[in-house]
């Protein structure tokens, strides 16, 4: 008894100590975040919150417009994962409910892409961008990011877990095909769909290079490019501003994964059952 209460102990003790590890780089940021600079370059370095808090977030709230650059990053981000679940779901449905000719060729071109990431192609994506006319626009950060390999084979793997009887039983009832998808079919895939908005979200939110060569003006600049501009900006020496600003921007996919938490734990719970 005594060593089974031990080892739990013990085992508690290091999954405490690895959270920590993981999550020392936030819990510096958001120390720093509210200190002054000489606080932030004092040395011995101070592991206490400082006395700057609201000025910092209040600056570099204003010296690069965050809140215009947020909202650029959001907009861009749910019309990505919005077009990217709803593209992934109908490929998918037709991969594994219909039969037609080239499916598995099809198919091998769409895992293929996985190989080819956006810094691969970005001179291609470029070219073709432009040539549409989409520079410095929302279309051309968002329609690019529509197509989905990993969307589809997330919901492929979902869809194959369906049992092959419901399948009978809604052709029996008469269900056409889009009927049993909206039916049947997506009120079973909601924990996917809860993941895989969790995961292209922060991908997209994420993004740098893209946003950096796809505009030009700074009302369509993206919040990642606004932290840039912020170190570059005369609170360059100041990183008590600028991990404000890196905090700032943290908040909307960590708010969203927080609410969708439940969904994206379920989604890789099923995919892994299977």
């Amino acid at each position: 008894m005594i060593q089974t209460r031990f080892q739990t102990i013990r085992l508690h003790t290091l999954l405490i100590l690895a959270v920590l590890i993981i999550c020392l780089p936030v819990i510096l940021a958001i120390i720093i975040s509210t200190q002054s600079e000489a606080q932030v370059l004092s040395y011995p370095p101070r592991l206490f919150p400082g006395s700057s808090t609201i000025d910092n977030y209040n600056k570099a709230w204003r010296t690069v417009n965050l809140g215009r650059l947020m909202f650029n990053s959001a907009a861009i981000a749910v019309s990505v994962t919005i077009g990217k679940v709803i593209l992934s779901l109908l490929s998918a449905f037709a991969f594994t409910h219909f039969e037609f000719k080239g499916k598995q060729f099809f198919f091998f071109l769409i895992l293929v892409t996985l190989l080819l990431p956006v810094p691969v192609r970005i001179v291609a994506l470029f070219d073709v961008v432009r040539g549409f006319g989409w520079i410095d626009s929302y279309a051309g950060l968002i329609i690019p990011f529509w197509a989905s390999a990993t969307g589809t084979f997330l919901f492929i793997q979902r869809f194959k877990t369906v049992p092959v009887e419901l399948i009978d039983a809604s052709r029996m009832d008469g269900c056409r095909p889009m009927q049993y998808f909206f039916r049947i079919l997506l009120p079973l895939t909601k924990s996917t769909i809860g993941a895989l908005c969790v995961i292209e979200f922060i991908y997209i939110w994420n993004q740098y290079l893209w946003p950096l060569m796809a505009t030009n003006s700074d009302n369509m600049r993206v919040v990642q490019i606004g932290i840039k501009m912020l170190m570059n900006s005369e609170s360059s020496n100041n990183w008590g501003v600028i991990m404000a600003g890196v905090v700032i921007s943290m908040l909307p996919p960590l708010l969203l994964f927080f609410v969708l938490q439940e969904s994206f734990m379920k989604g890789f719970a099923l995919q892994s059952e299977k």
